[in-house]
């Protein structure tokens, strides 16, 4: 048991890369904030604790003692009661239901005084403990059905809550376990499903669903055309008209209806007709090649047709859920992500932010205007600009420079998480690495890329760096248990 026994922390046993920058980001978010806040008239407001820029430096205290607490702990006692952590960070959740307060129209709020609180981002710390705890177990092999429905229930389950408080954004963020699972043994397979059904649904919402059900046809008529050894001059012909009306569909299609003296807002089911032809020579193909009766090539054709219906019906889901089922303000953010087009008409409103956020940040050119020196920080034209807009504030005052040094710092930090991970000789704490560098990952690409309009604008703040105490706290959790297990990795 002497192995097990916690000893006094050692300067020298701290990564000091990680804890460096960590202090780093930190610092730089302060700054940030404070330049976001930063009123001449008051320039040592970050005293008070009423303003934003006060909250979040008692925050960036309260989070280096934590580290510091953190590092004086038995390391043996983050592994013992990772469960129980994760348990009363769940209990959480639901209460922000009845005693939380509406953000932006989520109820994922606690208020105490002049603080928020937001469980989620303590959740996800728990998530990262009981992950490691159960994936460490032993006898736990990815390969077999009972183990994986457990995996995906550790962090489906505070996803299902998060999902009733109307917070999308921190839901969507628990699926960086995913990597955690493809690490520790998860078939690859199911990342294809996943990416693929991905793709499906995101083409559904840029076309129109008939579309791309027929360039799905198209894709099989190829695959069994070039499947046939007889006769193919004839099938290939058939082919290439098919890929004409696909290509030309709409002026072939509207000609028709015109010499047919038909009006084509009087024609039931207009959209869907383009499937008509790439239909019926799928018909026939099929039919030839399922004819032949050999066992094998049913088989085939069948798992075939199958992929062909279940992507079709993605691409018809995901369009009649987004466009029928969402929200208007959620309909608008997606649209705005995937219709760029649309941005122009809506610059007044859904589009508001994007287009202010990328002007913000192409404003700073390569050097940047300077710290306090940003035009449209100060007017205050991006909104949330403290919070999950804040790369704003570093894209105009800092330039190129600035961005390229954050992207380089927080890809640095997650290589080095993954450093440590490797060098672990403990199955917990490999795994629970792995499981916060999913989750800053995730973070750092979904918040940078939302405010360059590469994603939607689901909410989700840069981690270290964007103001809320709540995020800070979470993050500065997970970074201090991993420096503190790490610094007893020979101890497993």
């Amino acid at each position: 048991m002497s192995n097990y026994r916690n000893t006094p922390i050692q300067l020298g046993e701290i990564d000091k890369a990680t804890l460096g920058m960590y202090i780093a980001l930190v610092s730089i978010g302060w700054l940030m904030i404070f330049a976001v806040n930063y009123d001449p008239q008051a320039p040592y407001a970050f005293f008070n604790l009423s303003s934003n820029t006060g909250k979040q430096l008692f925050f960036m205290v309260l989070c280096f003692v934590l580290v510091f607490v953190i590092l004086m702990t038995d390391w043996v006692f983050w592994r013992t009661y990772g469960f129980i952590i994760y348990l009363l960070t769940l209990l959480l959740l639901p209460g922000t239901l009845l005693l939380g307060h509406e953000v932006n129209g989520a109820y994922a709020w606690y208020q105490v005084g002049g603080f928020s609180f937001q469980p989620s981002e303590l959740a996800k710390f728990g998530t990262c403990l009981a992950m490691a705890g159960f994936l460490s177990s032993a006898g736990i092999d990815l390969r077999h059905w009972r183990n994986r429905f457990f995996a995906f229930g550790i962090f489906l389950l505070p996803v299902g809550i998060i999902l009733i408080q109307q917070d999308t954004g921190s839901a969507l963020v628990f699926f960086s376990f995913l990597l955690v699972l493809y690490r520790e043994g998860l078939s690859p397979v199911w990342y294809i499903l996943g990416f693929g059904s991905a793709a499906m649904v995101i083409l559904g919402l840029i076309y129109e669903p008939p579309l791309v059900a027929s360039w799905l046809m198209l894709a099989l008529n190829f695959r069994l055309i070039n499947r046939f050894r007889e006769h193919t001059r004839a099938w290939w012909v058939a082919f290439v008209i098919s890929l004409i009306l696909l290509l030309a569909w709409t002026p072939v299609f509207e000609w028709l209806l015109s010499k047919s003296h038909i009006e084509a807002n009087q024609t039931p089911f207009y959209n869907y007709w383009i499937m008509l032809p790439h239909g019926l020579l799928l018909l026939a193909a099929f039919l030839a090649s399922y004819l032949r009766k050999n066992n094998l090539v049913q088989r085939q054709l069948l798992l075939n047709l199958l992929v062909l219906v279940l992507a079709s019906g993605l691409a018809f889901a995901a369009n009649f859920a987004c466009y029928t089922v969402l929200a208007p303000h959620q309909q608008l953010r997606i649209k705005i992500w995937l219709k760029p087009a649309e941005a122009a008409a809506e610059a007044r409103g859904s589009a508001y932010n994007l287009l202010h956020s990328k002007m913000a940040i192409g404003s700073g050119g390569f050097g940047g205007k300077g710290f306090l020196d940003g035009n449209m920080t100060k007017l205050k034209y991006v909104p949330e600009q403290s919070t999950d807009f804040i790369f704003c504030t570093i894209g105009e005052e800092q330039g190129f420079v600035g961005v390229a040094a954050i992207i380089a710092l927080f890809t640095l930090l997650l290589y080095r998480i993954t450093v440590l991970a490797e060098r672990q000789r403990s199955n917990f704490s490999r795994t629970y690495a792995y499981s916060v560098a999913g989750i800053i990952f995730i973070h750092f690409l979904v918040n940078i890329g939302m405010t360059m309009g590469l994603f939607p604008i689901i909410g989700i703040p840069l981690p270290f760096i964007s103001y809320g105490g709540s995020s800070l706290i979470g993050f500065t959790l997970m970074i201090g248990v991993l420096l503190k297990l790490d610094s007893h990795r020979n101890q497993a």
